[in-house]
């Protein structure tokens, strides 16, 4: 009666485990919970352990989910790896992995090569690197869009990062800050650029030297700058032609309280009959073409009426 209980205290902390993680287990777990290599044998016989690679098994049953997968990737690759780079980017919902393979980092080599998974040697990975998202070990949402910097483009970079931001992952301007710590790594230089781009603050002087030659070549006169207008410290106004141009100094994180703020105050230029008119610090440096064409077709309108 006692060796049985002892059975039934064993396979329900078996079936435990795998629940936890998504249907799989390792043979060194099983050992680890006292089951003896010829009752793994056994229960592979019976079917009730599902080889799925060596020394890895599905429990019950041989399907199975997404996670499942993940999960069974990084228990093949030994203990202490973690899903990363484009797999960890599909777990946090930021990215897509790669058709047909799951990428795992591991912080020692892996002897042998395993089918469907891409092994990336990571000895610089520390715990400040790694976490667990249901239930699977996985690279930070930091670190892993660090790793999607080093081979994307610009473009599916700042998507990752936007989603980031949405889902509270991270915070770009606090991420910009971080990458200080992570030196000339792999994607960091990548990333921090990116970030530049849409959060860039320039000081006020610095602002109107950049943003005042686009204005005089974009035909403009010259503006005020930093005057009140209807109850509103503006950047750039011309009185002339009723125009008011604003410019924000985060584009990625700005609170509901922010925005709505800018909209109360382009509301009051609009009643008062200005034309308000809003760009971004980013937009200043880094994309002067867009600044000049918007500032030339609005005042060709403007100068028309």
């Amino acid at each position: 009666m006692g060796y049985q209980m002892h059975q039934l205290r064993r396979g329900a902390r078996l079936w435990a485990l795998a629940e936890s993680q998504h249907g799989v287990v390792a043979r060194r777990q099983l050992l680890e919970l006292g089951v003896h290599p010829q009752a793994i044998k056994h229960r592979v016989a019976n079917g009730r352990l599902h080889p799925l690679s060596r020394g890895v098994y599905a429990v019950g049953r041989p399907q199975l989910t997404r996670h499942g997968r993940w999960m069974a990737a990084v228990l093949a690759c030994g203990p202490h790896s973690v899903l990363s780079h484009g797999s960890a980017a599909e777990l946090w919902e930021i990215g897509s992995e790669r058709r047909g393979v799951v990428e795992v980092s591991v912080p020692e080599p892996v002897g042998r090569r395993r089918s469907g998974i891409v092994v990336h040697r990571r000895a610089a990975l520390g715990a400040e690197d790694v976490t667990s998202h249901s239930g699977i070990p996985v690279t930070t949402p930091v670190r892993t869009l660090v790793d999607l910097a080093a081979r994307l483009g610009r473009g599916r970079l700042e998507k990752a990062i936007r989603e980031a931001d949405a889902r509270g992952l991270v915070d770009p301007e606090i991420l910009r800050a971080a990458l200080g710590e992570l030196g000339g790594q792999r994607g960091v230089a990548a990333l921090r650029e990116t970030l530049d781009r849409r959060t860039f603050v320039l000081t006020d002087s610095e602002l109107e030297r950049r943003f005042l030659p686009i204005v005089r070549d974009a035909g403009l006169p010259p503006p005020q700058t930093q005057r009140i207008v209807n109850g509103f410290r503006v950047d750039f106004y011309w009185p002339d032609l009723g125009l008011v141009v604003e410019t924000d100094g985060l584009r990625y994180h700005r609170t509901p309280a922010q925005q709505a703020a800018d909209r109360v105050r382009d509301q009051a230029h609009t009643v008062a009959g200005l034309t308000p008119l809003r760009f971004t610090h980013a937009q200043v440096r880094y994309e002067r073409r867009h600044v000049e064409e918007t500032l030339r077709a609005i005042f060709e309108r403007l100068r028309s009426n």
